[in-house]
């Protein structure tokens, strides 16, 4: 026998998986499938011509489309096991997790890109520069039906955290690991038809190896920013604003002081907070006060 029971509450169910998760999920599935069609061919391609810069975009997009499918796994996991007791707080934090194995995945990618260009800027080897330019924009296409396809969901513009007071607004990191992988791939690909270019009409063939350690050096960066973001959401750490805000609403009448704070995120549009006050205003007052701090999904008050 379980000794987990269903609660008697439905409206204490811990469902923070945020309101674009099913559209975000859906998105995902698209992306991977025409990934991996892509992948094939770019990987073959590669080969066939000997370009450095479209083998790594192929081997990109074949990282990638198992880092893909992992965050579509992730999106599929947390919606089947939302309701699951054994997860105290929901499964909301899934993507985080899956958003940190991407990551790991990406910093991999941008290794072997950057040990691989190294040995051809080395050892130089022919490359068939027409066929080749043809499938990296090929690859370029798809790379960008892909970030279409991403776009206008909360992926997290840029590499930063903003707090909007008053909104529960999160960031989808599992969608914004996707989106990543696919602004990865479509470096690879306007960096590879660049030297591809280059060293048909200019004769610089040393450009494909050069192109391939800048891709390397940017996705790492790319790499260590989501890796960060995600590592902070997995370690409950707390937003300073959010924190701040908490307390002002409770300790600025004067009747009250917050002698322990825990506020960490449990989805991308939601947290939880646990908090102690000391003082005369109760449970209930300390949650009316609390009521316009909108991000605060699962709230614990104890007074003492």
């Amino acid at each position: 026998m379980s000794v987990f029971r269903e609660l008697a509450e439905p409206a204490h169910l811990h469902d923070y998986l945020g309101v674009g998760h099913d559209a975000n999920a859906q998105r995902t599935r698209w992306v991977v499938v025409l990934t991996a069609i892509m992948m094939v061919g770019e990987i073959v391609a590669g080969y066939a011509t000997g370009s450095m810069a479209l083998l790594a975009d192929g081997f990109h997009m074949a990282t990638h489309a198992g880092a893909l499918s992992v965050a579509a796994f992730a999106y599929g996991f947390a919606k089947r096991h939302r309701f699951d007791p054994r997860y105290s707080f929901g499964t909301g934090k899934v993507g985080e997790l899956g958003g940190f194995a991407s990551a790991l995945v990406l910093a991999l990618i941008a290794i072997g890109i950057g040990v691989e260009s190294a040995i051809r800027l080395a050892q130089p080897v022919p490359v068939n520069f027409g066929d080749a330019t043809l499938v990296a924009i090929l690859g370029l296409i798809v790379n960008l039906v892909s970030a279409l396809l991403l776009k206008g969901s909360d992926h997290g513009h840029g590499h930063g955290h903003h707090h909007d007071h008053g909104h529960a607004h999160g960031h989808d990191n599992n969608l914004r690991a996707a989106y990543v992988h696919v602004l990865a791939d479509a470096l690879t690909s306007v960096l590879a038809i660049v030297a591809l270019l280059s060293g048909r009409y200019l004769g610089w063939v040393w450009l494909d190896p050069i192109m391939g350690i800048v891709g390397a050096v940017v996705i790492a960066r790319w790499s260590w920013g989501l890796m960060a973001d995600t590592a902070k959401v997995l370690l409950d750490t707390s937003d300073p604003h959010l924190v701040e805000e908490i307390l002002e609403n409770v300790e600025t009448p004067g009747d009250a002081r917050v002698v322990d704070l825990h506020v960490w995120r449990i989805g991308p549009q939601a947290h939880a907070a646990i908090i102690a006050v000391k003082g005369s205003i109760g449970s209930s007052g300390v949650r009316e006060r609390l009521k316009s701090v909108h991000e605060i999904a699962h709230l614990t008050v104890e007074m003492v």
